[in-house]
């Protein structure tokens, strides 16, 4: 049986890193569903930068219809979870079903992918416990976020910390998915508990 990834993600994503893991996903023969607060067509955004600037620009990008709302997600039918950065992260954290899906994966000890702006969905939690003492990459303006998680901010763009994978911004989507991929390929330890019966 294919394995599932969710992707939770919301209006204002960054395109990249809604559409890049989405069709690498899907590439390597895994199902792939976005989710969001509602299902409905999304619009991403293309986020880059312009000499002049001290911040990044916003432009509109593609539109992304989401498979389903986060009410109707049962996160246990799901292998992994990417969440995407972009200014999505900011307000879907508001959303009152996002910490139940969240705390699902990592409870369950499943790949997590975070990138750019996505540690931001991590505060929802409101619980320090998953990230004392783990590394975490993230945009540098979401720095003070991932500290105020008890976490350390990465040196790198790039950092995996068990079956955590956070990454800095789009330039860091090959290394990323590469990451991501290579712990959602390994069994899981449901798969191993059923080989060995």
């Amino acid at each position: 049986m294919s394995k599932k990834v969710l992707v939770l993600t919301g209006d204002g994503a960054e395109v990249l890193e809604v559409y890049y893991p989405l069709y690498r996903i899907k590439e390597e023969g895994y199902e792939a569903v976005v989710a969001s607060p509602r299902k409905k067509v999304l619009h991403t955004v293309c986020h880059d930068f312009v000499d002049g600037w001290d911040t990044y620009t916003e432009k509109p990008a593609h539109q992304l219809a989401s498979d389903v709302a986060f009410a109707d997600v049962d996160p246990s039918a799901y292998d992994a979870l990417i969440i995407p950065g972009g200014r999505a992260p900011e307000f879907i954290r508001n959303d009152a079903d996002l910490p139940r899906i969240v705390r699902h994966f990592l409870d369950a000890d499943k790949p997590v992918g975070a990138i750019c702006h996505g540690a931001q969905v991590f505060l929802a939690l409101g619980d320090r416990s998953y990230f004392e003492g783990r590394t975490l990459s993230a945009y540098n303006a979401c720095r003070l976020e991932v500290e105020s998680l008890g976490a350390t901010y990465a040196s790198g763009t790039l950092h995996v910390d068990g079956k955590l994978v956070t990454g800095h911004a789009w330039p860091d989507l090959p290394g990323f998915m590469r990451e991501f991929l290579n712990l959602l390929r390994q069994p899981s330890a449901k798969e191993t508990a059923s080989s060995l019966s």
